[in-house]
Order: structure tokens, then C-alpha cells, then sequence
């Protein structure tokens, strides 16, 4: 099948929730504008688990979605059910390098807060789509927002993330569509 110039793809990384998926790519065409195809899924990517932390270094992740020929797609989301680090903090619910072409987030953080009891699927679906919209715009080259009512805003809680409307605030959304138009 031919993709449509500048599409989105979205890979599942091992096992994500099928609803988190859909909904992340469904999200994607109505609040970023490009279409978004799903991609037959890849396996979780054993080579960046850190048996020291019991978690994976998403930076590996990103590094190694780099090296994927994707002909036809403008962007590449992978979206996994795995607990992701960076070096410098604890967890992470998503990572992406700004004006990139490959970012990542997962699930596995948004289920739950702390001990609580697991959120239902369609909240954590909701959240894993703030989260990569997020990141999908920091490929576009979109930095984090001081407001707290834009999606650029940065979060680690899923209090604010849950608070957080799902939009961009007028300067993040011209910031957004500029890089869009190039």
C-alpha cells in the first residue's frame, strides 16, 4: 500500500493495550493534522532492559527506531507497555529528541498512581494520547509550554497530566503548525 507523504507511523513495541494504540493513532490526524498508520508490531525491545533498574532506557529505543527504513512516513511513534528511563530520572511516560524523526511512549507508568488501584483502559488510553501527541510535537520541533492548559506543558504526575486538556495552547499550536508546513 502506498502512504501518504509525511504520514505518521505508529509500531506497537512488544504487547501495548490494543485501545491505547487505536486511540494514539486515531489522536494523532485530529490534533496534529497528518494522517497516521498503524504498523504491524515489532518485538519488545530486549536489547535496552537495564536488569539494574528493572527497566528500559527508551534513548536506546529511539536510537535503534532511527536506524528503521520508513519510507513514506514523516515521523515514527513506537508505543510499548514497558516501564522507560532516561538517565536522568526515575521513569518516564514517553521521550522524544526534538526535531527528530522517532519517538516513544508507553503505557506502563499511566495505568496506575503509585499503589492506587489500576485506571480503566479507556483513561489510560486517553493519558498514552496526551503523552504522544507530546512527544510528536517535540519532533516537530516544539518545546515545553509554561501553560499548564497546553500539551507541551511537562508532566511526570498523572495528576496533571489527567488535568491537562488534550490541546495545544495558541502558541504551541502556531509553533506546531509552522513546523507542520515545512
Amino acid at each position: 500500500m502506498a502512504e501518504e507523504k509525511g504520514c505518521i507511523g505508529v509500531i506497537p513495541l512488544g504487547t501495548p493495550a490494543r485501545v491505547v494504540v487505536e486511540v494514539i493513532t486515531a489522536r494523532i490526524p485530529q490534533h496534529l493534522g497528518p494522517p497516521a498508520r498503524l504498523l504491524p508490531p515489532l518485538e519488545t525491545p530486549s536489547y535496552a532492559f537495564d536488569p539494574a533498574r528493572l527497566q528500559y532506557n527508551v534513548a536506546l529505543i529511539i536510537r535503534n527506531m532511527e536506524t528503521m527504513t520508513m519510507p513514506g512516513y514523516r515521523k515514527i511513534l513506537g508505543v510499548l507497555a514497558v516501564d522507560l528511563f532516561v538517565p536522568v530520572f526515575t521513569h518516564v511516560f514517553g521521550e522524544a529528541r526534538e526535531g527528530g524523526r522517532c519517538a516513544a511512549v508507553s503505557s506502563y507508568r499511566l495505568k496506575r498512581d503509585g499503589e492506587g488501584p489500576e485506571a480503566p483502559a479507556d483513561v489510560v488510553a486517553e493519558r498514552g494520547a496526551k503523552v504522544a501527541l507530546h512527544e510528536l510535537a517535540h519532533l516537530f520541533s516544539v518545546g515545553h509550554c509554561m501553560d499548564r492548559n497546553c500539551l507541551m506543558h511537562f508532566s511526570m504526575d498523572l495528576r496533571e497530566l489527567d488535568e491537562m486538556p488534550m490541546e495545544f495552547c495558541r502558541y504551541c499550536r502556531a509553533s506546531l503548525a509552522g513546523s507542520l508546513r515545512r
